[in-house]
């Protein structure tokens, strides 16, 4: 067995092992992004198992179809399962668009002069052209990461390193005579080391990333309240500190907002606790349409919320739960009884660059009771004091004064 035959026996089994890993994972999850990559890779094992067959056919024109048009059906999956996992819809005229592309071109190659430049590029574009496409389709998503532009990275890798490979064929002496001859070549060597390489990092960098996906939503779930689907106290608590912290280092104002909905248990003794779920669920979204996407919003356990406001200030967060409550009052849910109206409570507080969530959270606690107090169904701030200077000796005492908004 040659160096070149070698290196494709190590293809096959490189591909063979990403196929069953993703195939797994696409069944023990819910996603079907595995599944995508699972038959790239399947897919692209069955080319370079039919490069093996080449150099015992007679006429190979039809292996050689079948191998490159399979290799284009491999890249495809891996475009489809790029664009799931980038929340992109799956670009089907285009795939099928660079598919048939691909295959005629790779068909019209063929009647070429072997060892012609032009023979090489028309065969190698449409493959260069695909990983094109996948780098595009991850630096033009919302959100990606360093892992992300590491993908990124390589399929432009990729995309050069197709594109290199008709200039390699000249300076190492062609790819053969004929498709029979090419396995023994220092070109074919050259190809097969390279698709390693790209096989087996892409693998490698599409693992990690969906493993970091599987833990981004196992964390997610354990900080999630599954009735209003905002974040549990454990989720905003820890999203909350950062953004304070972050805050505080940067001098960006902050407030908290707690909201508390009035006459809960009533609600549920008088319509059941079904229709108690229905409101927590629909004050849930009401919550979540209406604060920013750089706020953290919560249940903290019960009917009681709370609302972190990064870059906000007091009257800022203010007239933020004024909005609540005024959404409140246009947006009941179709399912609960027209009888019923649901009104909340709420109270603002507002940070000085040193102010720990907890008293942030106990300063609105305050002026949410009072808001209670004074006949709920509405909004009370708590103001910090202005400074006293102490007299001589004497231990400053901080005080708070709420007034109601």
């Amino acid at each position: 067995m040659g160096a070149a035959s070698f290196v494709l026996a190590i293809n096959v089994f490189v591909a063979g092992l990403f196929a069953i890993t993703f195939m797994v994972l696409a069944w023990r999850g819910r996603s079907r992004v595995p599944l995508w990559f699972g038959l790239t890779y399947l897919v692209a094992s069955l080319y370079v198992v039919s490069e093996f067959i080449l150099p015992f056919q007679g006429d190979p024109r039809l292996t050689y179809s079948i191998g490159f048009s399979l290799f284009h059906l491999s890249l495809a999956a891996a475009v489809a399962g790029i664009a799931e996992r980038y929340r992109k819809a799956i670009p089907w005229e285009l795939l099928a668009a660079l598919v048939v592309l691909g295959i005629a071109s790779g068909a019209i190659s063929y009647d070429f002069e072997r060892g012609s430049f032009a023979r090489m590029m028309l065969y190698q574009a449409p493959f260069a052209a695909m990983h094109i496409a996948i780098a595009i389709m991850i630096l033009t998503s919302r959100r990606i990461d360093r892992l992300d532009m590491v993908l990124a990275g390589l399929m432009v890798m990729g995309a050069l390193q197709y594109l290199s490979k008709p200039f390699v064929a000249t300076f190492t002496g062609g790819a053969g005579t004929s498709p029979q001859d090419y396995i023994a070549t220092t070109y074919a060597l050259y190809s097969q080391t390279m698709g390693t390489i790209v096989a087996l990092t892409t693998g490698l960098m599409l693992l990690l990333i969906l493993v970091r996906d599987m833990l981004v939503e196992i964390t997610l779930r354990s900080e999630t309240d599954a009735l209003s689907g905002l974040y549990n106290r454990r989720g905003f608590d820890a999203h909350a500190s950062a953004l304070l912290d972050a805050a505080q280092r940067t001098g960006v104002p902050t407030a908290m907002v707690v909201a508390d909905l009035d006459h809960f248990k009533s609600i549920n003794d008088t319509h059941g606790h079904e229709a108690g779920d229905r409101v927590i669920e629909w004050f849930g979204a009401v919550l979540r349409g209406t604060a920013s996407d750089r706020w953290v919003v919560g249940r903290m356990g019960g009917e009681e919320f709370a609302i972190f406001l990064s870059g906000a200030n007091l009257t800022t967060a203010r007239l933020f739960a004024e909005s609540v409550r005024s959404a409140m009052a246009g947006l009941m849910p179709e399912t609960l009884p027209d009888t019923l109206r649901v009104t909340a409570s709420f109270g603002v507080s507002e940070g000085d660059g040193e102010t720990s969530l907890a008293d942030l959270r106990r300063r609105a606690d305050a002026a949410l009771y009072r808001a209670k107090s004074q006949g709920r169904d509405r909004v009370a701030t708590a103001v910090a004091a202005p400074a006293v200077v102490p007299e001589a000796n004497a231990e400053p005492t901080p005080t708070i004064k709420l007034r109601q908004a």
